[in-house]
């Protein structure tokens, strides 16, 4: 008898999903909008229309291509016929064969649940790191939410943290475990009904608006970690703790600076922008900095409906930016949010920032040869002479999946040298685009989610560049009619012109330190197969996808400056009791059900762990771990759930504790200072409040192990 881990199946109001709140404050209520994407790109189920003759052509070059592969095999797999025998096989091997999960993955999972709290595995522990409001910078005072003032704010850590990274710091000896790190946290958006009382929506405060200036953008903060738990602790006033806000300067780098797309009157230039908005996910890099992506901007800026050039707005259209007032009525309070007043400012967001945390009198700087959409993260990897990688999702429904090839070395050593080198390394090289290929005829792609006749959702594809940037910011474009400072300041129309695949939402993408291969979080599409968009197709194989899948590519030879891969669908999201869904052909009686993959990250055992936003099955998010080899592969366990209205961001995996970051807890439709959703973190007639939250075993040894 089949004995799957519990799933909800009905709950309370608030309870799994995104709530109408979170919509409106966090995306400007994107998905019910227009699609931006517009464009008539081929899709797969075009490409491999009565393709039998041609899928059996691509196995056989695949074989010739990825032979050589250093890491997982081959990209397209095997033959049909070997494929559907040995699913079956391995999932009865994966039975028969030990009794305990994979090594990292060793902990009695959380069953889906509805709680107002951060719930964890039985012998484990945990502890809140920081919360919005805590002073992180000499002179901050401590949080009151009755007294807040933009002055404050900013000497505080951030509203709403998203992106997580932990860094050594020099000259510490105790290492991750006991000793101190530098935390940097993405603060995406604030939820001014969640901070202020009696918060007029359609009338806010200058000093209210300011506040939400200063709890926007990025926090470097020192914490130290407790020598008898895995518990983290902020360091005040430590001299590298920092605050990058809406009004902090940051500079425009690489070939779209001082083009005339980016210059504005306060900045005739085009080199020096004003604050970053909406960082979502990121990065951490091999020399030391960390990357944050700038996302949904679209929803900052006013008066798009009085733009009159129809260029300008198609442009506009193309990336989101829409209608009169803003949500937030920044516009009241600064002009350059105003598109009658300052037409360019949106193109100065929307880029990748690189912020050096060891630096605190840096100015972060936006990479512009990393291409403008909205960036969910940015996570690079090397080749193997030295080159960064930065694989990239654009969090749209049928938007792209890009990457970055640098063509200069990451120097090593901790000169000054090398660091100022290794801080050019993102301005040159070629922005590339992915186009996808099915193997399986169009009719076996009928967009239920039904496996093909070959026993897996897998196929080919294709990097396809366009654009090129050199020293001294000097750049070609390589797409037909565009400018490069065109392809760099709108890329998403650079890649509807060269036919790139249209996809589920693409968040957080992450290549694996251990395989190589790239793991590619597409969170969901409820508009897929509806009349007028595209249908379902071998990587986004179920129309109205509500749930996600998580698509695993790896490139020709293991090498990531290939500019050819093959992928295959790791998971395909949702109740494991639903025919539709697929955990790389492990039993589905035996996972966690799963809904809405967003950010993801690996452990040092080479788990892919997957965080959830906006989970379609009742339960609150949360964050689950996943075995990517041997013969556990697809074993998926949930490690922990999120209080009401969060949404599980971060996170970070190290060998003797998870952080992740509590985002928008609370925001529940209805809810409101005076009427809490939520008592988290600090209990019933305390304000809600975003968080980071460590978790760690009680006996001290290693996560799952």
């Amino acid at each position: 008898m089949r004995k799957l881990l519990p799933l909800i199946t009905s709950h309370p109001g608030g309870s799994g999903g995104r709530s109408a709140m979170t919509c409106r404050f966090r995306c400007g209520d994107a998905c019910f909008h227009p699609v931006p994407n517009t464009s008539d790109n081929e899709y797969m189920g075009d490409v491999i229309a009565g393709a039998l003759s041609r899928r059996s052509m691509m196995r056989a070059a695949a074989v010739v291509t990825v032979a050589a592969s250093a890491a997982g095999g081959l990209a397209l797999g095997p033959g049909a016929a070997e494929a559907q025998a040995a699913a079956p096989e391995a999932a009865a091997e994966a039975k028969r064969r030990g009794k305990k999960a994979a090594r990292g993955l060793r902990f009695t999972p959380v069953a889906p649940n509805t709680a107002d709290t951060v719930t964890i595995p039985t012998g484990y522990g945990q502890n809140v790191v920081i919360r919005w409001g805590e002073p992180i910078l000499r002179g901050a005072p401590a949080f009151d939410p009755d007294k807040q003032s933009a002055k404050a704010q900013a000497g505080q850590f951030g509203y709403n943290n998203d992106f997580l990274s932990l860094l050594p710091l020099p000259g510490e000896k105790h290492g991750e475990n006991h000793g101190r790190q530098v935390l940097v946290a993405n603060h995406e958006y604030t939820d001014e009904i969640l901070m202020f009382k009696a918060y007029d929506a359609k009338n806010p405060t200058r000093e209210q608006v300011e506040i939400a200036w200063a709890a926007h953008g990025l926090s470097v903060v020192v914490v130290e970690g407790e020598r008898k738990s895995g518990a983290l602790r902020p360091v005040p006033r430590h001299h590298l703790n920092r605050r990058l806000t809406v009004t902090s300067k940051f500079h425009l780098t690489g070939p779209a600076a001082r083009s005339e797309f980016v210059r504005t009157k306060a900045d005739p230039r085009g080199v020096t922008v004003l604050g970053t908005l909406n960082n979502c996910s990121g990065g951490t890099t091999p020399w030391g900095t960390t990357l944050h992506g700038e996302e949904n901007f679209n929803q900052y800026f006013a008066n798009a409906e009085k733009v009159t050039d129809p260029t300008q707005a198609a442009r506009l259209k193309r990336y989101g930016v829409a209608g009169g007032e803003s949500e937030r009525k920044w516009e009241r309070f600064d002009d350059r949010f105003d598109l009658t007043k300052e037409p360019n400012e949106p193109n100065r967001f929307g880029w990748v920032v690189e912020l050096d945390p060891y630096d605190p009198d840096s100015a972060p700087r936006k990479r512009t040869a990393l291409g403008r959409f909205k960036h969910e993260g940015a996570q690079p990897r090397l080749t193997r002479d030295g080159r960064p990688v930065v694989y990239m999702g654009d969090d749209e429904r049928f938007d792209y999946v890009y990457k970055f090839v640098s063509s200069k070395r990451m120097a090593k050593g901790s000169s000054r040298w090398a660091r100022e080198h290794n801080l050019t390394l993102l301005d040159e090289g070629t922005l590339y685009v992915a186009k996808f290929t099915g193997d399986s005829p169009a009719a076996e792609i009928d967009g239920t989610g039904k496996l093909p006749s070959d026993g897996e959702f897998d196929g080919g594809g294709t990097w396809i560049p366009l654009a090129t940037a050199y020293a001294g910011g000097k750049a070609v474009s390589h797409v037909e009619g565009m400018t490069a400072d065109e392809v760099y300041v709108f890329t998403r129309l650079a890649g509807d012109k060269v036919g790139a695949t249209k996809m589920d939402r693409p968040e957080d993408i992450e290549p694996s330190p251990q395989s190589g291969k790239v793991y590619v979080a597409l969170t969901n599409n409820t508009d897929r197969g509806k009349p007028g968009k595209a249908g379902a197709d071998e990587a986004n194989p179920r129309n109205l996808n509500k749930h996600g899948q998580v698509l695993e590519l790896t490139e020709s030879r293991n090498r990531p400056e290939a500019t050819r891969f093959g992928w295959n669908l790791f998971l395909v999201a949702g109740d494991p009791n639903d025919p539709a869904t697929y955990f790389a052909g492990f039993p589905k009686d035996k996972v966690s059900p799963i809904s809405c993959p967003d950010n993801v990250a690996f452990d040092p055992h080479g788990n892919l762990w997957i965080s959830t936003d906006g989970a379609q099955l009742g339960s609150h998010d949360g964050l689950f771990g996943v075995a990517t080899k041997g013969e556990r592969r697809g074993e998926l366990k949930q490690f922990l759930t999120m209080p009401k209205g969060a949404e599980t961001c971060g996170p970070l995996v190290q060998d003797r504790r998870v952080l992740v970051a509590v985002q928008h807890p609370g925001e529940i439709d209805g809810a409101s200072v005076e009427k809490p959703a939520s008592a988290w973190p600090d209990g019933p007639g305390k304000l809600v409040r975003p968080a980071v939250v460590s978790v760690w075993r009680e006996d001290g040894c290693d996560i799952g192990v």
